[in-house]
């Protein structure tokens, strides 16, 4: 796998399969967040253990509690208050009267119809993966009518070329499929397979083999090609669609995890402060000081709000990262591989 990871989409379980960007991506929030902090704990005890200055010393005569946790409760206010601000003015573009509600539905539903009438589906489900799931298996379909088309063409190459195509859009959509199937918006399963279908590719192709051979094409093959790209052209809509509420549901679940840990950190640091000082929990435990086991646990309850947003953020910079362009557009060089041609 590339280690940029910026573009349009994946190409597919291989590119999106790393150990990095299964971290950033797939790995319960609050399990990463923990995993940080207890990163940054282990750090500060084990800090402990060189020659430094003592840290019940630096209490003692430089008040260095009160001066560390003080700093913790006006960034845990400030810091949440900004985020939640931010998150309502992400939530108030929902906002509007009801003609523009009205508008929106129509759109919705001419969307919903246009992919209904381009995979030959009476009623699309109305669920995101589901219906992603219809879309998929309208572009699988979409390409074995045009290999049944170009079975009689003269033209040997062209008949080879299909054939690597439809087999590509046939695996990529089966195997994206299969992951669909039963994916619940909210969980991140919806997004993380949508990202997995390299539609932009897809169409790219069929365009490259029509140009390539555009005098032995019949028209039957012409207009198949023209229905499996018109086919894909619709999955980008849908899935920047979905990625969007999906921004705005993370941004939800941002906002209550930071008001759920935002009062207990503030609590914590106000103990810190009022109740540690130098004289506190003298003696040793495991060969280190007390007070060093208290304060560290005390810095990672404080700086967690920070981490549970640092852990949402990355999540969702990531897949926006991997979703710059919509269409026909190809960022990342894994992606182009080499032309069919």
């Amino acid at each position: 796998m590339s280690d940029d990871d910026s573009g349009d989409d994946s190409g597919g379980q291989e590119r999106l399969g790393g150990t990095r960007l299964w971290i950033l991506l797939q790995v319960n929030r609050w399990a990463f967040t923990g995993a940080i902090l207890l990163i940054v704990y282990v750090v500060l005890v084990a800090t402990s253990l060189l020659d430094l200055t003592p840290l019940r010393t630096i209490v003692e005569n430089q008040d260095g509690i009160e001066f560390l946790f003080s700093a913790f409760i006006g960034a845990i206010i400030t810091g949440t208050s900004i985020v939640v601000t931010i998150n309502q003015l992400v939530l108030s573009q929902e906002l509007g009267a009801v003609g523009d509600q009205r508008e929106r539905m129509g759109e919705a539903m001419d969307f919903r119809q246009t992919v209904e009438d381009t995979i030959s589906e009476d009623a699309s489900p109305p669920e995101p993966g589901a219906f992603l799931f219809e879309l998929v298996d309208g572009v699988s379909e979409r390409a074995k009518e045009l290999e049944e088309v170009v079975e009689d063409e003269r033209d040997e190459e062209l008949r080879e070329k299909i054939s690597d195509y439809v087999d590509d859009a046939t695996e990529n959509a089966e195997s994206v499929k299969s992951d669909l199937d039963g994916a619940q918006f909210g969980t991140f399963q919806v997004i993380w397979n949508a990202l997995k279908f390299n539609y932009s590719r897809k169409i790219y192709d069929a365009r490259k083999i029509r140009d390539d051979h555009a005098d032995s094409l019949s028209d039957d093959a012409d207009e198949k090609i023209d229905h499996m790209i018109d086919t894909l052209k619709l999955f980008g809509p849908a899935r920047e669609h979905f990625k969007t509420l999906y921004f705005q549901w993370e941004l939800i679940n941002l906002s209550r995890a930071l008001l759920y840990i935002s009062v207990p950190a503030l609590t914590i640091m106000g103990i810190m402060i009022m109740y540690v000082d130098g004289n506190t929990l003298l003696g040793t435990t495991l060969g280190i000081d007390n007070l060093v086991w208290i304060t560290s646990a005390g810095f990672v309850v404080g700086i967690s709000p920070f981490v549970v947003f640092i852990t949402y953020i990355l999540r969702i910079a990531t897949v926006a990262k991997r979703t710059l362009a919509m269409g026909p557009f190809i960022l990342r060089e894994s992606e182009r591989d080499e032309d069919l041609g």
